[in-house]
């Protein structure tokens, strides 16, 4: 069996390749960029390249039989600034992959989408996959437009597929000083000294998923068969709630440093509370999350601050 990671030199990339690794798949590796964090694999192809060259796309699908689809150009907050860029860069590079998927004889696309965002302000929670989906950035509406296409794609020319709507990744080889993900980018700033930044009152609650559950999570999607009509969408996050004030508490016990938090005005694109239901996923695929937010805290926590001090000046 091989597998093709898109994104796989990425924070959720790199642990599913190791985990991929482990159940001695070969593997290859499509990205923009080496790794940041984790040094290359001699057992790995790696390709360096961009889903905007569509020319390379028929030759790194060819004799693969799963692909696993995590690269992104935008992020959440950052995306509504320029939309087009957005459809451009992601989903019509993706339709263009599963076209060349479908001509391979993929056997298989798993996609993560975003459990944060294509489902907008929740009118219950936690939230079932069965919720509507109203996403207001162009994130979530791509993110979304994909799912649609899979389908398309598993309706004209049986390419089968699964898509994750992932919560709130964390854990280590999460860019500390980048942009996306709370739990690192904090983590990140005490590390250095540096006050933490909230938008808003603080009271915003997600739902945060250790990065190795993630990984175990995309496994059992891609081994997944399901028969016309069984679903092919599932939440994976905890399925537990934490806000902002409380996530800096069980931070504060972690790093045993002092922690100075700076408030902010609130974002208009931040829903008030995301908690994803998971009991499909648990049915289903067979999986469940194993590492407590406490747990991966200390985990995370160590891991940053273990990082080259040279290395992490270089990365802001």
């Amino acid at each position: 069996m091989k597998a093709l990671v898109i994104g796989g030199n990425g924070f959720i990339g790199t642990h599913l390749v190791s985990a991929l690794q482990r159940e001695r798949m070969d593997v290859r590796v499509f990205d923009r960029y080496p790794s940041k964090f984790v040094e290359p694999s001699k057992t790995v192809e790696y390709v360096i390249g961009d889903l905007g060259n569509h020319g390379a796309l028929s030759e790194i699908v060819n004799d693969v039989d799963w692909v696993f689809h995590l690269a992104y150009t935008t992020l959440p907050k950052t995306s509504n600034d320029d939309p087009v860029y957005d459809v451009r860069s992601n989903l019509i590079d993706t339709i263009q992959l599963l076209q060349e998927c479908s001509k391979a004889g993929v056997n298989k696309v798993v996609f993560i989408s975003s459990g944060g965002t294509v489902y907008g302000v929740p009118k219950s929670v936690p939230i079932k996959e069965s919720h509507p989906t109203d996403p207001f950035c162009s994130y979530g509406i791509t993110k979304l437009a994909i799912e649609k296409y899979l389908h398309v794609f598993y309706h004209l020319n049986g390419l089968d597929y699964v898509v994750l709507r992932v919560s709130n990744p964390y854990g280590e080889g999460q860019n500390p000083h980048g942009k996306q993900g709370a739990i690192g980018v904090f983590l990140g700033r005490i590390a250095k000294g540096e006050p933490i930044k909230i938008w808003g009152s603080g009271e915003v609650v997600r739902d945060y998923i250790y990065i190795e559950d993630v990984a175990t999570a995309l496994l059992a999607a891609a081994r997944y068969r399901a028969k016309d009509g069984q679903p092919r969408i599932f939440n994976i996050g905890s399925g537990k709630g934490i806000s902002l004030n409380e996530l800096i508490a069980e931070i504060r016990q972690t790093v045993e440093v002092d922690v100075q938090v700076d408030y902010t005005p609130a974002r208009a694109l931040d829903v008030p509370v995301n908690i994803l239901d998971i009991e499909l996923a648990k049915e289903r695929l067979g999986w469940q999350p194993f590492v407590d937010l406490g747990d991966g805290l200390a985990r995370t926590w160590n891991w940053v601050k273990a990082l080259d001090p040279v290395k992490q000046i270089t990365l802001i």
